[in-house]
């Protein structure tokens, strides 16, 4: 985008003509909002209360913005009980016309505007922006930090969805890169705000979830949260193809922890597979539950040795019992659960799963494994502080043998609330399973995955899963001694992105961490690309 732009709030009778011809040429022509008319020329009906922060090439308004402040807005006139959707004790402004020309699209004009437009109502004290986001680009607003709320308004081919969005949210997320004269700092600062959350947990969450968990906590022996939580555990069961789903308060190690102590009740021998970080603390759950197992280990992101899985689940006795992460999240290597499934269905071994790091990856069917674990904080899109047990039965509580919070059968019998639980976690896991597109996430997520390897193995570095047994979530970059992960993940951090590489496992091995767990745009992944190849180059 050329540097001639200029941003300003307009104040002159050829900005105002200029406005009414963006205003026609966008929501008369390419939004069939209104109808056309030979002059070219849209005037809005509240042009005169209106104030526009415009963005001009020379004499030419290319990008607009408008805020308004008087009742009742636009919004109150298509949405009865407007204020019932809104934060409390706000003072709103009505944030409308958001146009920029399509010659214009690939720069920072955006955000900009938006950024102007928000200080200049927010210096007359306003902290809420209310507004009307086209259908077309709603995962654009969500991305700023938008809030949907209530029905669609509009005609079809001119869809709206009700918005609002505070002046915290906005200010992280799209507008916090300004300095204090309104100027852009950088252009990615302006565009994201915050730094791009590529961490495998926990993940950045959208609008809509933080808002269901700001929500106030309810009584957790409510019939209203009793309700909620027999749904959600009806929808977790069915997204895995299990009979059966448990919520639990706690990491995805509280519920390890609950699947070691349902296999110390069988009395069987069984057989951990660990060929990584999580693999091996799968062996370390058992070893302090006393289990009687053996531990399959090999060099970590190594291709599995299916000989010798297939000859250790041979040997075991029927009812025994193997359990595996599904993606083990230190290298990025995804079992082949099918195969591993069929296997075990064979011989009559009881299969169990760590299926935190896949859940919400990509599609994962559960329905031949024993016993299988989730949690909230990762691909799921909620915040961390739940977990989730797979069953394909509901046990029996066993007094006695089982510490008192792993009892999955104390949970059964407590219709699946046993102890204190956080209506606060539970809405927001909930609504983060309810936005989901999944079957668009899954395709993307694959596709971004495999343009990813391709990348980074085209800049000469060591991916350290092979492309045939690459999970889709989350890539491990093996670096080399001259280029400590450190170094590098904190030049890309200064860069606007955050990648893992502090757990004690990463730093023994001088490894880098991208993952796309959470919520993540093309964009972002073509420059991570450019950043990681420049702090390489630099670091080197």
């Amino acid at each position: 985008m050329p540097d001639a732009l200029t941003y300003k709030i307009a104040d002159s009778v050829a900005e105002e003509r200029g406005i009414h011809r963006l205003n026609h040429r966008t929501f008369a022509g390419e939004i069939p909002q209104h109808a056309a008319n030979p002059q070219g020329l849209l005037v809005d009906r509240f042009h005169a209360e209106n104030t526009y922060a415009v963005c001009l090439d020379g004499d030419e308004v290319v990008g607009m913005v408008c805020g308004r402040t008087a009742r009742p807005f636009s919004l109150d006139g298509k949405l009865s009980g407007l204020d019932r959707h809104l934060p409390p004790g706000r003072k709103p402004v009505e944030v409308r016309l958001l146009a920029v020309d399509p010659r214009y699209r690939r720069g920072t004009i955006l955000p900009r505007l938006l950024a102007m437009i928000a200080e200049h109502f927010a210096a007359r004290g306003c902290d809420l922006a209310v507004l009307s986001g086209t259908t077309r680009a709603l995962e654009m607003y969500r991305r700023m930090g938008c809030v949907p709320f209530g029905p669609l308004t509009g005609e079809p081919g001119a869809q709206f969805q009700p918005m609002y969005l505070t002046i915290e949210d906005g200010r992280r997320q799209t507008w916090a890169g300004l300095s204090g004269k309104g100027e852009v700092v950088t252009e990615r600062a302006a565009a994201v705000g915050l730094p791009e959350n590529l961490l495998p947990g926990p993940v950045s969450v959208a609008p809509e979830v933080a808002a269901a968990f700001g929500r106030p906590p309810a009584y957790h022996r409510s019939p209203e949260h009793q309700a909620v939580v027999d749904a959600l555990h009806r929808r977790l069961a069915a997204f895995v193809h299990t009979r059966h789903a448990q919520l639990l308060l706690g990491s995805g190690t509280v519920a390890n922890d609950a699947v070691a102590a349902q296999l110390r009740l069988l009395g069987r021998p069984g057989v951990v597979l660990a060929y990584g970080e999580f693999g091996e603390r799968l062996a370390d759950h058992a070893a302090r539950t006393g289990l009687d197992h053996e531990v399959l280990a090999g060099p970590w992101g190594a291709p599995l040795p299916w000989p010798a899985i297939e000859r250790a689940v041979a040997e075991l006795p029927t009812g025994g019992w193997l359990w595996t992460v599904h993606c083990e999240t230190s290298t990025g290597q995804l079992v082949d659960l099918p195969r591993l499934t069929r296997l075990c269905a064979a011989a009559g071994v009881r299969l169990c799963v760590d299926a935190i790091s896949s859940v919400g990856t990509l599609p994962v069917n559960l329905s031949g494994a024993y016993l299988a674990t989730g949690t909230s904080g990762k691909a799921l899109g909620g915040y961390p502080g739940l977990s989730m047990v797979f069953l394909q039965e509901l046990p029996r509580s066993s007094p006695g043998r089982i510490p008192r919070y792993l009892d999955l059968g104390c949970y059964a019998e407590a219709g699946g609330i046993a102890y204190t639980q956080s209506s606060n976690l539970v809405a927001a896991l909930d609504t983060a399973l309810s936005i989901t597109d999944w079957p668009d996430r899954y395709a993307r997520l694959a596709r971004a995955a495999t343009w990813l390897d391709a990348r980074l193995r085209r800049l000469g570095l060591a991916v350290v899963a092979s492309r045939a047994e690459a999970a889709p979530g989350i890539v491990t970059i093996a670096l080399p001694a001259a280029l400590p992960a450190a170094v590098v993940g904190a030049e890309l951090e200064q860069a606007g992105y955050l990648l893992a590489y502090q757990s004690g496992y990463l730093r023994d091995r001088n490894w880098l961490q991208i993952s796309l767990m959470g919520r993540w745009t093309w964009p972002a992944l073509r420059g991570l690309v450019t950043a990681l190849a420049a702090a390489t180059h630099r670091v080197a």
